[in-house]
């Protein structure tokens, strides 16, 4: 996609949004249904993930785990966002590429200490940009995709998460 191309697209869009600021609260969605053994199957729009135990924890390995799910709606929200502001820009990063890395002490997860805490402990986020681009533009290009990437913004900054509980 060509930069006049992504502007083309999103100027209503944007338009709207200053007009109409209620319009832009959406409410995303996601559902899992509990399985057979210690899983959960999650509709993607596009197929079905099935999660299930980690290796670390005792899973067999055949399911997803939900952590490196995690990691993977991090690198596909950056790698989005780099090339949406890579486009706007007019930054040619061609097939750059995104990985990302986290630490788990699993021991917390287990309640085998209680002192570890469960989750990450550390997540690294790299980028591999295609080509050779100035230091100025490679600046802003980490910028704006951090400022912009809505996983990278929400772990970063952190989310009141709010339970319920109901039985049918």
């Amino acid at each position: 996609m060509k930069t006049e191309q992504l502007k083309a697209i999103q100027a209503p869009i944007k338009e709207k949004y200053k007009t109409a600021p209620e319009a832009a609260l959406i409410t995303l969605k996601a559902e899992g249904v509990v399985g057979e053994g210690i899983t959960c199957s999650v509709n993607t729009g596009k197929a079905i993930a099935e999660a299930g135990l980690h290796a670390a924890t005792g899973g067999d390995g055949l399911h997803l785990c939900s952590g490196d799910m995690m990691l993977e709606a991090l690198v596909a929200c950056a790698g989005v966002t780099l090339k949406a502001v890579a486009t706007s820009l007019g930054i040619d990063i061609g097939k750059s590429t995104i990985t990302a890395e986290g630490d788990i002490d699993f021991r917390g997860t287990l309640g085998v200490a209680k002192e570890i805490s469960v989750g990450f402990l550390s997540i690294r986020l790299h980028f591999f940009l295609d080509g050779s681009l100035p230091n100025d533009q490679t600046e802003l290009l980490k910028k704006l995709t951090e400022r912009y990437c809505v996983v990278y913004q929400t772990l970063t900054r952190g989310v009141a998460v709010e339970t319920t509980y109901h039985t049918r």
